[in-house]
């Protein structure tokens, strides 16, 4: 099934599968988006089409945090957390989107870490690169979940741009908070994404 937007879909289902995790069992369907040929994940737990206010994470990639469990962000924790969370419920979904780095790239958030050794913060290092703060977007993620048949969700995120960026596309969100503590390996990090990108956040 595909999504029509101003007659082009804007992603296409190209892969599905069945997925065993730690956290139990989850369909795999792989998306490919129209506006740049990138592919994106969504994770299912359960039958979630045609209903409201399903359990969901739109999480944007992080390798350096999802896989190898860097501690310099909150990522994996978010990540792994959500997957317990929806588990749990027995119904949920998790957008894995393909925007590396708030939307730079894994090269590009690589050089923004080794500005942030020089003292930059995150949001310092990557308009130092030349790009803004945050420069994801969620019309694919949007396009995903009116693919999968969602009608509204309860969305497990901190950061209100966020909120915005999906809800702004006509799709009903709830947000509900997923906080993860800080350490003194990430403190400064999330610190900056609540002071200066209005992360609501209440442990730094």
């Amino acid at each position: 099934m595909v999504l029509a937007l101003a007659g082009k879909p804007p992603v296409r289902r190209v892969a599905s599968a069945e997925l065993p995790t730690a956290d139990g069992a989850f369909h795999i369907h792989v998306y490919e988006s129209a506006f740049d040929g990138r592919t994106h994940v969504a994770l299912v737990r359960g039958d979630v089409g045609e209903q409201e206010n399903v359990l969901a994470r739109v999480h944007s990639a992080c390798l350096t945090g999802d896989v190898f469990h860097s501690a310099r962000c909150d990522c994996g924790p978010q990540l792994q957390t959500s997957m317990q969370r929806i588990s749990e419920e027995g119904l949920g979904i998790v957008l894995y989107l393909n925007q590396e780095g708030r939307g730079i790239g894994l090269a590009n958030k690589i050089r923004a870490y080794a500005l942030q050794d020089q003292g930059y913060d995150t949001v310092e290092a990557n308009e130092r690169l030349g790009f803004p703060a945050d420069q994801r977007d969620y019309a694919t993620g949007v396009g995903i979940l009116r693919d999968l048949g969602v009608r509204s969700i309860r969305l497990l995120s901190n950061n209100p741009k966020k909120v915005a960026g999906v809800s702004g596309s006509g799709f009903p969100v709830e947000r509900l908070s997923l906080e993860i503590p800080a350490s003194d390996s990430n403190r400064r990090y999330l610190k900056t994404k609540k002071d200066k990108l209005g992360h609501q956040l209440s442990s730094v």
